[in-house]
Protein backbone atom coordinates (compact mmCIF):
# COMPACT_ATOMS: atom_id res chain seq x y z
CA UNK A 1 0.00 0.00 0.00
CA UNK A 2 1.20 3.65 -1.42
CA UNK A 3 1.24 6.73 0.19
CA UNK A 4 0.08 7.82 -3.12
CA UNK A 5 -2.69 5.15 -3.12
CA UNK A 6 -4.18 6.67 -0.16
CA UNK A 7 -4.00 10.24 -1.14
CA UNK A 8 -5.88 8.64 -4.43
CA UNK A 9 -8.45 6.95 -2.16
CA UNK A 10 -9.18 9.86 0.60
CA UNK A 11 -9.68 12.13 -3.09
CA UNK A 12 -12.45 9.69 -4.18
CA UNK A 13 -14.27 9.46 -0.77
CA UNK A 14 -14.63 13.10 -0.43
CA UNK A 15 -15.31 14.23 -3.71
CA UNK A 16 -17.64 10.61 -3.99
CA UNK A 17 -16.87 10.94 -7.59
CA UNK A 18 -14.23 9.64 -9.77
CA UNK A 19 -13.59 12.29 -12.33
CA UNK A 20 -13.92 15.08 -9.53
CA UNK A 21 -11.27 13.68 -7.75
CA UNK A 22 -9.21 12.95 -10.71
CA UNK A 23 -9.23 16.56 -11.53
CA UNK A 24 -8.73 17.82 -8.14
CA UNK A 25 -5.50 15.58 -8.35
CA UNK A 26 -4.93 16.48 -11.67
CA UNK A 27 -4.35 13.10 -12.84
CA UNK A 28 -6.05 10.84 -15.62
CA UNK A 29 -9.15 9.29 -14.55
CA UNK A 30 -7.95 5.99 -15.58
CA UNK A 31 -4.66 5.97 -13.73
CA UNK A 32 -6.94 6.72 -10.63
CA UNK A 33 -9.28 3.77 -11.54
CA UNK A 34 -6.74 1.35 -12.11
CA UNK A 35 -4.73 2.78 -8.60
CA UNK A 36 -8.08 2.45 -6.82
CA UNK A 37 -8.91 -1.23 -7.68
CA UNK A 38 -5.33 -2.31 -7.38
CA UNK A 39 -5.59 -0.61 -3.82
CA UNK A 40 -8.72 -2.83 -3.52
CA UNK A 41 -7.39 -6.00 -4.83
CA UNK A 42 -4.64 -5.32 -2.39
CA UNK A 43 -6.93 -5.29 0.75
CA UNK A 44 -9.32 -7.68 -0.39
CA UNK A 45 -12.12 -5.73 -0.16
CA UNK A 46 -14.23 -3.18 -2.17
CA UNK A 47 -13.82 0.15 -0.80
CA UNK A 48 -16.81 2.48 -2.87
CA UNK A 49 -20.48 0.92 -4.08
CA UNK A 50 -20.07 2.47 -7.68
CA UNK A 51 -22.48 4.02 -10.01
CA UNK A 52 -23.16 6.03 -13.10
CA UNK A 53 -23.52 9.26 -11.22
CA UNK A 54 -21.29 9.08 -8.07
CA UNK A 55 -19.57 6.81 -5.32
CA UNK A 56 -20.61 5.79 -1.99
CA UNK A 57 -18.01 4.21 0.98
CA UNK A 58 -18.67 0.86 1.91
CA UNK A 59 -18.48 -0.06 5.09
CA UNK A 60 -14.72 -1.09 4.58
CA UNK A 61 -14.18 2.05 2.99
CA UNK A 62 -15.22 4.10 5.91
CA UNK A 63 -12.91 1.95 8.67
CA UNK A 64 -10.02 2.57 5.34
CA UNK A 65 -11.15 6.54 5.28
CA UNK A 66 -10.45 7.21 8.64
CA UNK A 67 -6.60 5.34 8.91
CA UNK A 68 -5.78 6.72 5.69
CA UNK A 69 -6.36 10.44 6.69
CA UNK A 70 -3.92 9.81 9.82
CA UNK A 71 -1.40 7.92 7.85
CA UNK A 72 -1.57 11.36 5.41
CA UNK A 73 -1.32 13.49 8.44
CA UNK A 74 1.53 11.19 9.57
CA UNK A 75 3.59 11.48 6.21
CA UNK A 76 2.98 15.21 6.03
CA UNK A 77 4.01 15.93 9.85
CA UNK A 78 7.09 13.85 8.65
CA UNK A 79 7.98 16.23 6.12
CA UNK A 80 7.20 19.26 7.80
CA UNK A 81 9.43 18.03 10.92
CA UNK A 82 12.61 17.88 8.36
CA UNK A 83 11.39 21.27 6.58
CA UNK A 84 11.21 22.73 10.27
CA UNK A 85 14.86 21.34 10.77
CA UNK A 86 16.13 23.64 7.61
CA UNK A 87 14.26 26.48 8.94
CA UNK A 88 11.30 26.09 6.43
CA UNK A 89 7.56 25.32 6.99
CA UNK A 90 6.29 24.03 3.72
CA UNK A 91 2.62 22.11 2.75
CA UNK A 92 -0.57 22.87 3.70
CA UNK A 93 -2.22 23.25 7.05
CA UNK A 94 -6.05 23.18 8.38
CA UNK A 95 -6.74 24.98 10.76
CA UNK A 96 -10.75 24.81 12.51
CA UNK A 97 -12.47 27.62 14.85
CA UNK A 98 -15.30 28.96 16.21
CA UNK A 99 -17.13 32.04 14.30
CA UNK A 100 -16.79 34.44 17.07
CA UNK A 101 -13.45 33.92 18.79
CA UNK A 102 -11.99 36.43 21.16
CA UNK A 103 -9.86 34.64 22.87
CA UNK A 104 -7.02 35.60 19.68
CA UNK A 105 -7.68 37.90 16.66
CA UNK A 106 -6.62 35.08 14.55
CA UNK A 107 -7.04 36.94 11.40
CA UNK A 108 -4.95 38.87 12.83
CA UNK A 109 -2.09 35.87 13.66
CA UNK A 110 -2.94 34.54 10.41
CA UNK A 111 -1.82 37.23 8.50
CA UNK A 112 1.74 37.27 10.24
CA UNK A 113 2.22 33.46 10.08
CA UNK A 114 1.24 33.40 6.28
CA UNK A 115 3.91 36.27 5.66
CA UNK A 116 6.74 34.69 7.79
CA UNK A 117 6.28 31.15 6.08
CA UNK A 118 4.98 31.59 2.06
CA UNK A 119 5.77 28.12 1.42
CA UNK A 120 2.56 27.13 3.51
CA UNK A 121 -0.76 26.36 2.46
CA UNK A 122 -3.41 27.72 4.86
CA UNK A 123 -6.85 26.60 5.34
CA UNK A 124 -9.53 27.80 7.60
CA UNK A 125 -12.89 26.37 8.25
CA UNK A 126 -15.70 27.10 10.52
CA UNK A 127 -18.10 25.33 12.64
CA UNK A 128 -19.34 24.28 15.84
CA UNK A 129 -17.19 22.82 18.57
CA UNK A 130 -18.31 19.26 18.20
CA UNK A 131 -18.08 19.06 14.70
CA UNK A 132 -14.43 20.72 14.15
CA UNK A 133 -13.25 18.33 17.04
CA UNK A 134 -14.21 15.45 15.27
CA UNK A 135 -12.54 16.56 12.20
CA UNK A 136 -9.37 17.10 14.11
CA UNK A 137 -9.58 13.15 15.06
CA UNK A 138 -10.16 12.36 11.18
CA UNK A 139 -7.05 13.69 9.98
CA UNK A 140 -9.04 16.67 8.31
CA UNK A 141 -8.10 19.26 10.43
CA UNK A 142 -4.61 19.60 12.25
CA UNK A 143 -5.55 22.51 15.08
CA UNK A 144 -9.21 23.97 16.24
CA UNK A 145 -10.11 26.04 18.15
CA UNK A 146 -13.00 25.64 20.20
CA UNK A 147 -14.80 25.63 23.59
CA UNK A 148 -13.46 23.27 26.08
CA UNK A 149 -15.47 19.73 24.91
CA UNK A 150 -17.33 18.12 28.19
CA UNK A 151 -15.53 14.88 27.50
CA UNK A 152 -12.34 15.53 26.90
CA UNK A 153 -10.66 13.08 24.31
CA UNK A 154 -8.17 10.79 25.40
CA UNK A 155 -6.68 10.59 21.34
CA UNK A 156 -5.89 14.33 21.19
CA UNK A 157 -4.10 17.32 22.77
CA UNK A 158 -6.74 20.31 24.55
CA UNK A 159 -4.75 23.23 25.98
CA UNK A 160 -6.67 25.69 27.57
CA UNK A 161 -6.11 29.48 26.02
CA UNK A 162 -8.62 31.29 27.85
CA UNK A 163 -11.73 32.05 30.15
CA UNK A 164 -14.47 34.32 30.38
CA UNK A 165 -18.04 33.74 32.27
CA UNK A 166 -21.42 33.39 30.87
CA UNK A 167 -23.83 36.65 30.87
CA UNK A 168 -27.23 36.90 30.05
CA UNK A 169 -27.98 38.59 26.71
CA UNK A 170 -31.62 39.91 26.60
CA UNK A 171 -33.77 43.15 24.60
CA UNK A 172 -33.59 46.30 26.59
CA UNK A 173 -37.13 46.23 27.12
CA UNK A 174 -36.76 42.95 28.73
CA UNK A 175 -38.01 42.51 32.65
CA UNK A 176 -34.96 41.37 33.89
CA UNK A 177 -33.12 44.09 32.18
CA UNK A 178 -33.20 46.74 34.73
CA UNK A 179 -31.62 43.81 37.41
CA UNK A 180 -28.18 43.40 38.97
CA UNK A 181 -27.11 40.07 39.04
CA UNK A 182 -29.70 37.48 37.77
CA UNK A 183 -29.70 33.78 39.24
CA UNK A 184 -30.58 31.19 37.08
CA UNK A 185 -33.44 30.29 38.40
CA UNK A 186 -35.21 33.48 37.46
CA UNK A 187 -34.94 32.24 33.62
CA UNK A 188 -37.68 29.39 34.54
CA UNK A 189 -40.27 29.52 31.27
CA UNK A 190 -38.12 32.12 28.75
CA UNK A 191 -37.96 31.77 25.50
CA UNK A 192 -34.52 31.39 24.82
CA UNK A 193 -32.12 32.22 21.41
CA UNK A 194 -29.37 29.80 20.66
CA UNK A 195 -26.89 27.62 18.73
CA UNK A 196 -26.96 24.15 18.13
CA UNK A 197 -26.70 21.25 20.24
CA UNK A 198 -23.23 20.52 19.53
CA UNK A 199 -22.03 24.15 19.61
CA UNK A 200 -19.76 24.60 22.54
CA UNK A 201 -21.95 27.98 24.35
CA UNK A 202 -24.56 25.60 23.69
CA UNK A 203 -23.57 22.64 25.80
CA UNK A 204 -22.45 24.74 28.29
CA UNK A 205 -25.47 26.91 28.94
CA UNK A 206 -27.82 23.90 28.81
CA UNK A 207 -25.23 22.20 31.59
CA UNK A 208 -25.68 25.40 33.90
CA UNK A 209 -29.39 25.46 33.73
CA UNK A 210 -29.75 22.04 34.68
CA UNK A 211 -27.91 22.17 37.46
CA UNK A 212 -29.66 25.26 38.18
CA UNK A 213 -32.82 22.48 38.01
CA UNK A 214 -33.83 25.07 34.91
CA UNK A 215 -35.34 23.29 31.95
CA UNK A 216 -35.78 25.90 28.63
CA UNK A 217 -37.06 26.11 25.72
CA UNK A 218 -34.96 26.71 22.78
CA UNK A 219 -37.18 28.50 20.34
CA UNK A 220 -34.86 29.83 17.73
CA UNK A 221 -31.79 28.16 16.83
CA UNK A 222 -29.00 30.15 14.66
CA UNK A 223 -25.52 29.53 13.62
CA UNK A 224 -24.00 32.67 13.63
CA UNK A 225 -23.14 35.30 16.62
CA UNK A 226 -24.97 38.62 14.85
CA UNK A 227 -28.23 36.94 13.99
CA UNK A 228 -28.22 35.75 17.69
CA UNK A 229 -27.60 38.83 18.83
CA UNK A 230 -30.35 40.63 16.63
CA UNK A 231 -32.89 38.21 17.68
CA UNK A 232 -32.61 38.60 21.41
CA UNK A 233 -31.80 42.75 20.51
CA UNK A 234 -35.62 42.54 19.42
CA UNK A 235 -37.07 40.93 22.22
CA UNK A 236 -37.76 37.41 20.48
CA UNK A 237 -35.69 35.81 23.33
CA UNK A 238 -32.85 36.01 25.86
CA UNK A 239 -29.33 33.43 25.60
CA UNK A 240 -26.71 33.04 27.71
CA UNK A 241 -23.46 34.13 26.40
CA UNK A 242 -19.98 34.53 26.45
CA UNK A 243 -19.52 38.02 28.02
CA UNK A 244 -17.78 38.87 24.92
CA UNK A 245 -20.25 39.11 23.02
CA UNK A 246 -21.12 42.77 24.45
CA UNK A 247 -18.39 43.93 22.72
CA UNK A 248 -20.31 43.63 19.22
CA UNK A 249 -23.41 45.20 19.85
CA UNK A 250 -25.11 48.09 21.82
CA UNK A 251 -28.82 46.90 21.38
CA UNK A 252 -28.85 44.29 23.62
CA UNK A 253 -28.42 44.40 27.50
CA UNK A 254 -25.93 42.09 29.10
CA UNK A 255 -26.40 41.19 32.89
CA UNK A 256 -23.91 39.29 34.95
CA UNK A 257 -24.96 35.74 36.43
CA UNK A 258 -25.05 35.51 40.24
CA UNK A 259 -22.58 32.77 41.72
CA UNK A 260 -21.64 29.88 40.53
CA UNK A 261 -20.94 31.52 37.34
CA UNK A 262 -20.99 29.60 34.61
CA UNK A 263 -17.60 29.79 32.65
CA UNK A 264 -16.92 29.32 29.16
CA UNK A 265 -13.86 28.34 28.02
CA UNK A 266 -11.80 28.43 24.75
CA UNK A 267 -8.82 25.71 23.85
CA UNK A 268 -7.18 24.35 20.94
CA UNK A 269 -7.04 21.06 19.57
CA UNK A 270 -5.11 19.14 17.92
CA UNK A 271 -3.98 15.69 17.00
CA UNK A 272 -0.50 13.78 18.66
CA UNK A 273 1.59 14.39 17.74
CA UNK A 274 1.33 17.27 15.72
CA UNK A 275 3.05 18.80 12.96
CA UNK A 276 5.81 21.29 12.81
CA UNK A 277 3.50 23.57 11.26
CA UNK A 278 0.63 23.54 13.77
CA UNK A 279 3.02 23.70 16.72
CA UNK A 280 4.46 26.60 15.28
CA UNK A 281 1.22 28.31 14.75
CA UNK A 282 0.47 27.26 18.02
CA UNK A 283 3.06 28.97 19.50
CA UNK A 284 2.05 32.45 17.84
CA UNK A 285 -1.72 31.86 18.98
CA UNK A 286 -0.77 31.29 22.42
CA UNK A 287 1.40 34.84 22.21
CA UNK A 288 -1.44 36.31 20.97
CA UNK A 289 -3.94 35.31 23.71
CA UNK A 290 -1.46 36.53 26.27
Amino acid sequence: MELRQLRYFVAVAEESHFTRAADRLRIAQSGLSASIRALERELGADLFRRSTRQVRLTPEGRALLVEARRALAASDAAREAVAAVQGLLRGSLSIGSLQCLHAVDLPAVLAGFVQSHPGLDIRLRHGGSGELVEQVREGRLDLALVSRPAHEPDDLVVAPLSSEPLVLACAPGHPLAASGKVRLEALRGERFVDFPPDWGTRTRADEALASAGVERHVALEVTDVHSLLDLVGNGLGVALVPRSFSLKTTRVRFLELADPVPMWETVAVSGAPGGAAGAALLEEIYHASR
